[in-house]
Order: C-alpha cells, then sequence, then structure tokens
C-alpha cells in the first residue's frame, strides 16, 4: 500500500496530463469511427500508459510493454503486416523482458521505481547502428517471402525498433529517440492503411499519441540523467543530499 502511495505521489501533473490526454485521444479516434476492434483499442491503452511508465524510468512500464506486444502483434496480423508481427513477438517482447531484468538490476540507490541512467560509450553507437541494420537486412528478406504489405515501410520500422530496443536494454535517453522515429514510420505505414480500412484510423491516433509520449521521455530521461549526476556528486564530495 505505501509502495502504491508513493508511485502516486511521484507522479507529476504534466505526466497525469499526458496520459490522460493520450487515453482521451485514444477513445475518441476509435468512437467516432464506429470502431468495434476492441483489441486495437486494448493495445492502444496499454501502450500509452507503458510508455508514461518507461518515461518516468519506472520497470513497470517495460512489463506492460511486453503485454503490449503481444496485443499489437495479434493486431498487424490481422493487415498483414508481418514485419510488425515478427518485430514486436520476436523482438520487442523478449527484449522488453531482458530490460526488465537490466533495469531491476540497475535501481538508482536502490529505489526500484526509478532506473539508473545509463552513459555509452561512444563505440556503443556505431555497434547498435551496425547490429540494427543487419538485423533488418535479414528481416527485408524473410518480410519479402511473406509478401509484406508496405514492405520498405515495414524493413525501415524493423530498423527503427531494433534501436530503440537495444538503446533501452542499455538505458539510455536515446531509447525514446529512436522511439521517436518508429513512431513516425508507423503513423505513415497505418495511414497508408486508411483508405482500405477506416478504422486504422485508431492505430494512427495511436501512433501519434506514442511518439507525444516518447517526446516527454527524451525530455524526462534527461532530466533524470542530470538529477542523478547531481545526487552522485554530492554524495562523493559529502554535500548530503539522498534520493
Amino acid at each position: 500500500m505505501n509502495a502504491v502511495k508513493q508511485f502516486f505521489r511521484d507522479v507529476k501533473p504534466i505526466e497525469y496530463v499526458i496520459f490522460l490526454g493520450s487515453v482521451a485521444a485514444i477513445l475518441l479516434s476509435f468512437f467516432l469511427t464506429k470502431n468495434t476492434d476492441y483489441l486495437q483499442l486494448t493495445a492502444s491503452l496499454i501502450g500509452a500508459l507503458a510508455l508514461i511508465l518507461v518515461a518516468k524510468g519506472n520497470v513497470a512500464g517495460q512489463i506492460l510493454s511486453v503485454v503490449f506486444s503481444v496485443f499489437y502483434g495479434v493486431v498487424a496480423f490481422y493487415r498483414a503486416y508481418y514485419g510488425e508481427i515478427i518485430t514486436y513477438l520476436g523482438m520487442s517482447a523478449p527484449i522488453a523482458v531482458l530490460a526488465v531484468v537490466t533495469w531491476l538490476k540497475h535501481p538508482f540507490h536502490g529505489n526500484k521505481s526509478e532506473v539508473t541512467v545509463n552513459h555509452l560509450k561512444w563505440w556503443e553507437y556505431p555497434t547498435i547502428l551496425a547490429i540494427s541494420l543487419a538485423v533488418s537486412v535479414a528481416f527485408f528478406f524473410i518480410l519479402k517471402a511473406l509478401d509484406t504489405a508496405n514492405l520498405w515501410w515495414s524493413t525501415v520500422s524493423v530498423l527503427t525498433s531494433s534501436m530503440a530496443m537495444i538503446l533501452s536494454v542499455r538505458r539510455s535517453p536515446l531509447y525514446a529517440f529512436g522511439y521517436l522515429l518508429n513512431d513516425g514510420v508507423l503513423i505513415v505505414l497505418w495511414a497508408i492503411m486508411l483508405p482500405q480500412d477506416r478504422s486504422c484510423l485508431a492505430m494512427v491516433v495511436c501512433f501519434v499519441v506514442f511518439f507525444v509520449n516518447d517526446v516527454y521521455g527524451l525530455v524526462n530521461w534527461l532530466r533524470l540523467l542530470k538529477k542523478q549526476e547531481e545526487i552522485n556528486r554530492r554524495q562523493k564530495t559529502g554535500d548530503g543530499a539522498s534520493c
């Protein structure tokens, strides 16, 4: 009970605004288009909650990301977006599980609701890019063989997702930048389907909402990095201060 109270005390007004605004946008787009695919709705709402928690550096967000990956993979299956199925069920879900383990191992000063933000070494960035490109090239041929809809956009989605997921496991603030790129790709990917299926508007709005959440995630993680560095500096110099 104390943990629950502490959680709500830690939620900032801006985070309530972003989350409630996200929920409102998702519900409005769903019901205004007379959408009946409640799987889409469920996936979108779970994703919005997951993102605001991840933006806070809370490991619960990664746990919900696993759940979102399953729901979203099923939604993508019915649109023949096999790249999204493979990406989210084959990569996102397992990597989110790995992120859960990693984040639990690196709480900031014992506070399990806030992960320690990591400084990556310079060589990790080109390595992450190289791994993501290699995965994307391999996926291109797999997706082509599966006759995936909008093959090129689906491949770019694999690339941006791979970068974002690896950066998330490594606890880098740039995870959010990777997801911002991925959100943009997914907005296009689902917008392409709108002329054939108006219900796809719900997924377009979903990823617009995700884009807003990831902007906040990037800003907040940079703030967390600065705060954590200051606390560590004060403790090293004996100025006191606790987290």
